[in-house]
């Protein structure tokens, strides 16, 4: 009785063992990695001022092979001067975190000087700059703004049609000596048609007091003209801040980062 005690024992014994060794081990949730903010002073000037510029790079330090996606952000009128932290008040660097498109990604918001307004030629050497420091995927550069911000989104889309994959203009205009007197701007219509390929998805607010939703409206209307599928999104009764509900939808980035330069 006492061997056969002994026996079922041993084997309860073993039992147990193999059980505790073969169960799964329990998984502790990953923290996931946050994208590294540093600021940065380009080459590049406006009004005689270097730009200075806020970088967003992913946690991760290996790129994939093509590359990170690039997104460029251009702030409205509010920002500028010389404090740099302005350019994050509103806009992707204020969601970094929240949006795995963002995390993974290059988020590049530079910050123009005092009364001054955005030059696309400085702008696009300030994108040269950071392209060349880091590995960016050249099909996956994206472009938006707010305000300001807006009209540089739609000059730069006319000037350089062939280098954004997709832009994000929020209540902005072309030309913007429509409403201000003394402006300097490259924006020509003739250039924006020349960017039909490029897919477009602009917003604005309906009651907007500062920019009127018809400069948006006009030139959405001009792509979808020349074979664009470009659309506007109108905000009712809602006036200039189009930005916040805007920029904090996470299906615009899901949206923005699936497309690609040259896709159909």
């Amino acid at each position: 009785m006492n061997a056969i005690l002994r026996t079922l024992a041993l084997t309860l014994l073993l039992t147990s063992a193999l059980a505790c060794h073969t169960r799964p081990a329990v998984l502790e949730p990953v923290a996931l990695g946050e994208p590294v903010r540093t600021t940065h002073t380009s080459e590049a000037t406006i009004a005689g001022t270097r730009l200075g510029y806020q970088l967003s790079l992913p946690d991760s330090k290996t790129a994939p092979a093509d590359g990170w996606p690039l997104l460029l952000f251009f702030h409205g009128a509010g920002e500028r001067g010389s404090q740099i932290d302005l350019v994050g008040r509103h806009g992707p660097l204020k969601y970094s975190s929240k949006f795995t498109e963002l995390r993974n990604a290059v988020i590049v918001a530079p910050q123009c000087p005092e009364d001054a307004w955005w030059d696309a030629d400085a702008l696009m050497a300030l994108v040269d700059e950071v392209r060349a420091a880091h590995p960016v995927d050249e099909d996956r550069v994206y472009i938006t703004g707010l305000s300001m911000g807006g009209y540089a989104t739609w000059d730069l889309l006319s000037r350089f049609p062939d280098v954004f994959a997709a832009a994000v203009p929020i209540c902005g205009g072309g030309d913007p000596r429509r409403l201000w007197e003394g402006i300097s701007s490259g924006f020509e219509m003739d250039g924006l048609l020349r960017a039909s390929h490029v897919p477009v998805r602009a917003f604005h607010g309906q009651d907007d007091r500062v920019v009127p939703v018809g400069e948006s409206e006009l030139l959405v209307d001009a792509l979808q003209e020349v074979g664009s599928r470009a659309s506007l999104t109108i905000y009712t009764g809602v006036g200039h801040n189009s930005w916040a509900e805007t920029y904090a939808n996470g299906e615009l980035y899901a949206w923005l980062f699936a497309q690609e330069r040259g896709a159909d």
